[in-house]
């Protein structure tokens, strides 16, 4: 059974904040602050090999947690340890064993070319010759790098830099690998090719992967385990499934027919989208009560298609924001 690397134990991390309405003057000499705790007594471990998402809204504490992980922060109380390093005391020799992806921030050298920004990592992390080969010819094919290695960074997409900062991250085989919205701002396609890299880099070598994204497709893609923070306070910790299970409680029947028909009185409370172009409705229905639905719909007659969806996870994650979570 795979053992926790990663565990945070009661870890509260504040800030000073300077307090509003003081006089522009003597706030030059005198500032008052108050403390704000950004990240409030979290506890949670994460297994060799796991591949989490760590989401919330803005300002829930997530970037705060990464920082504190790869030790550009401590904490103000608790214990923070990853691989059995604490990561701010032992920063240097726990960076050998991790790697890092901020989505906007890079990794790279702006002003030289690709390849040169991974001969520095390579003397940075002293690679021997033959593993930084194997590994640099292993992204190329997978990420499709070979034309990129000659470019400037500052000339390249949004999507080629990503793709070229993930395997900067990981040219030295790190055992852990914190990835903060590693797809913002990135199209359908680069999304695509970069999710499946990482499955790939997380299933063959049981890279230990934590995942902060708002793009909840992102998670549902890669992630079956994750944390939700909220106001500095982990408020979910558990299964994707479940979570959906809890909140997504219903199904959604879309259903199109060949010419007008007349929906039953009792289906009406259930009618949730009306396309009278193309003759599709749409009916929000209970688990139990799918298959009697949609046998009654289809009894109208003159049925061309049928389609039935499940809410995604940004339509839990909405609910959750709207409501707040219940136990």
């Amino acid at each position: 059974m795979s053992q926790p690397i990663i565990q945070l134990n009661n870890v509260t991390k504040t800030f000073k904040v300077p307090l509003k309405g003081q006089g522009l003057i003597k706030s030059l000499f005198i500032r008052k602050h108050k403390p704000v705790d950004v990240i409030n007594d979290i506890s949670f471990s994460v297994n060799e090999g796991e591949f989490i998402g760590y989401i919330g809204p803005n300002g829930a504490g997530k970037s705060t947690t990464i920082k504190l992980l790869t030790g550009i922060l401590y904490p103000t109380s608790g214990d923070v340890s990853v691989l059995g390093y604490n990561p701010y005391e032992d920063r240097y020799n726990y960076t050998y064993h991790i790697g890092v992806v901020f989505g906007q921030r890079s990794l790279l050298e702006f002003d030289i070319p690709v390849i040169d920004s991974f001969l520095l990592y390579k003397s940075i992390y002293e690679l021997e010759d033959d593993k930084y080969q194997a590994r640099l010819d292993r992204f190329t094919k997978a990420l499709d790098l070979k034309d990129l290695y000659h470019i400037p960074v500052r000339k390249l997409s949004l999507g080629q830099r990503m793709r070229c900062e993930i395997a900067a991250s990981l040219l030295h085989e790190p055992r852990v690998i914190f990835l903060d919205e590693p797809t913002i701002g990135l199209d359908a396609l680069a999304k695509q090719e970069i999710r499946h890299f990482l499955k790939e880099v997380n299933t063959q070598e049981q890279v230990t992967i934590m995942l902060t994204t708002h793009d909840m497709d992102d998670i549902e893609t890669l992630c079956e385990r994750i944390i939700f923070i909220n106001e500095g306070t982990i408020i979910y910790d558990g299964k994707l499934d479940q979570l959906k299970q809890k909140y997504a409680t219903g199904k959604d029947i879309e259903i199109s027919f060949k010419s007008q028909i007349d929906i039953p009185e009792k289906l009406l409370p259930l009618l949730k989208d009306v396309n009278e172009k193309t003759l599709t409705y749409t009916f929000a229905v209970s688990y139990s009560q799918a298959v009697e639905i949609l046998s009654k719909l289809l009894a109208l007659g003159n049925a061309t298609d049928v389609s039935i969806h499940e809410p995604d996870l940004e339509e839990v994650v909405k609910l959750i924001y709207q409501y707040g979570y219940n136990e």
